[in-house]
């Protein structure tokens, strides 16, 4: 029901396959999802949405503002529900495990240069590309 509601205040029509996408995105331990990722979830869990389809739905998904995507390492694209607040991304070169973070000192440091140079912040994606210590 959720789902639903949530579709229907981005202005999408309510339909099975995104339904089935945005229960997966929601429920998924892993935040962040290629459309290959998701394909292979609702493959295990028996659901029957086809690959094309999930690239168009996370398309939709995308400019109705009910998820961001992301292009680290190169260009693979990734998917998160837009639920969140601010947070950057630090991306693990060796396994491509994204992991989260805020950090408040960071943020007031990047406000500050701006302010420096004349600017005003008005976005930003901050990734860092990381190895796990040996």
């Amino acid at each position: 029901m959720v789902e639903n509601n949530e579709l229907r205040k981005a202005g999408l029509k309510v339909t099975l396959p995104r339904v089935k996408i945005l229960q997966m995105l929601d429920s998924t331990e892993q935040r962040h999802m290629s459309a290959e990722d998701v394909y292979k979830a609702l493959m295990e869990a028996g659901e029957d949405v086809g690959l094309a389809t999930v690239y168009r739905v996370l398309t939709q998904f995308e400019a109705a503002g009910l998820v961001v995507r992301h292009n680290f390492d190169g260009g693979h694209a990734v998917f998160e529900l837009a639920d969140s607040g601010h947070h950057d991304h630090m991306v693990c070169v060796d396994t491509g495990e994204v992991i989260e973070f805020f950090d408040p000192e960071i943020e007031k440091r990047q406000k500050e240069i701006v302010k420096e140079r004349g600017f005003d912040l008005v976005d930003h994606n901050l990734v860092l590309y990381v190895r796990k210590r040996k």
